[in-house]
């Protein structure tokens, strides 16, 4: 419905003469088709309501051709009923008295839907531009609010590298170095969210993922753990994209903290599996297991993970599972739900 309530046939022609011309022709062929269908009718309804097709193929014509394709339709298909379909066939003359009368209100009518068809048309339009004109001015202040909130977290953990810096207390410089660590996780997915994605206000999940995914596996892995992925193709909104890529640095970090100490091998799986409006973000490791896996100063990191997991509108759990631990953050389908 909303494509055609947006379509004009001579929006693809750039000249003005060349969007005449297809209006004209557009025109044209509505009061073709419509001629053809009275034709149809007219073998076993001669002579009924020869005017009747007009109107729907005027109100067609000037919806998605402009006025000139409604006038278009309007005198050849009016004339041809009046000439065809109207008796005495083959004539211009009136067989009725009273069908002159008939004959100039019917027309006075099709002109009417013409009019009124043509200031629904503008009305439309001009409509669907103010929309569109929203839409890219919210975009464009979403993208600078995107690259400012980016740079604040880069500039924070600036400053919080330089706070370490000036500490004589090297016993302080750990817990500065993990919170320079998170912030600058915030940062990262900020810039992947601007890097990834075009100016369409929802995300790409599998390109926005893979391109996380493909920065932790080149920067932040130790060795000798591998990274594998399982990714579903879904379209999500951008609060929900920074919510989730915060989640999986979050997660994958902890990881790569707790589940492989002493230079031990193994392995991170991520899946992000969708079905219908649900989905179910995994991350899970075949490392200790729970009593290294979780952090064991507070439980800072888990509670990052339940906060993104709400911002994303999902719930988060976490547990051991056979060969080490898991992180789960789902979304359920709303018809399960209902």
């Amino acid at each position: 419905m909303h494509r055609l309530t947006n379509f004009d046939v001579s929006r693809a022609f750039l000249t003005r003469r060349t969007q005449f011309a297809a209006q004209l022709v557009f025109g044209a062929m509505c009061a073709g088709a419509m001629i053809g269908l009275r034709t149809a009718v007219d073998v076993w309804a001669p002579a009924s309501g020869p005017f009747a097709l007009t109107y729907p193929t005027v109100l067609l014509a000037t919806l998605y051709g402009h006025w000139r394709a409604g006038v278009v339709a309007f005198l050849l298909t009016f004339f041809w009923a009046w000439f065809v379909i109207l008796p005495p066939a083959k004539s211009l003359l009136f067989a009725d008295p009273t069908d002159p009368a008939r004959v100039l209100l019917n027309a006075a009518a099709a002109l009417v839907v013409i009019v009124f068809a043509e200031a629904f048309r503008r009305a439309a339009h001009a409509t669907m531009d103010e929309i569109r004109e929203r839409a890219d001015r919210r975009l464009t202040l979403l993208a600078e609010l995107e690259h400012r909130t980016k740079n604040n977290f880069a500039l924070v953990a600036s400053m919080l590298e330089l706070q370490k810096r000036r500490l004589a207390q090297h016993e302080l410089h750990a817990p500065l170095e993990e919170a320079v660590g998170r912030v600058r996780t915030f940062a990262d997915a900020y810039s992947a969210l601007a890097m990834s994605q075009s100016d369409e206000p929802n995300v790409e999940m599998k390109p926005y993922l893979e391109f996380l995914l493909d920065r932790i596996e080149g920067t932040s892995l130790p060795p000798g753990v591998r990274l594998f992925r399982e990714i579903d193709a879904a379209t999500l909104t951008r609060e929900e994209a920074v919510a989730i890529g915060l989640y999986l640095n979050e997660a994958v970090a902890n990881a790569c903290k707790y589940a492989f100490p002493g230079g031990r091998k193994g392995t991170i799986a991520v899946f992000f599996h969708v079905r219908g409006d649900g989905w179910r973000f995994t991350i899970e490791d075949d490392g200790v297991g729970a009593d290294a896996s979780v952090d064991p100063d507070g439980g800072l990191g888990s509670q990052l993970l339940a906060a993104f997991a709400t911002q994303a509108g999902g719930t988060h759990h976490a547990g051991p599972v056979l060969n080490g631990y898991r992180s789960e953050m789902r979304k359920e389908e709303q018809s399960a739900v209902a």
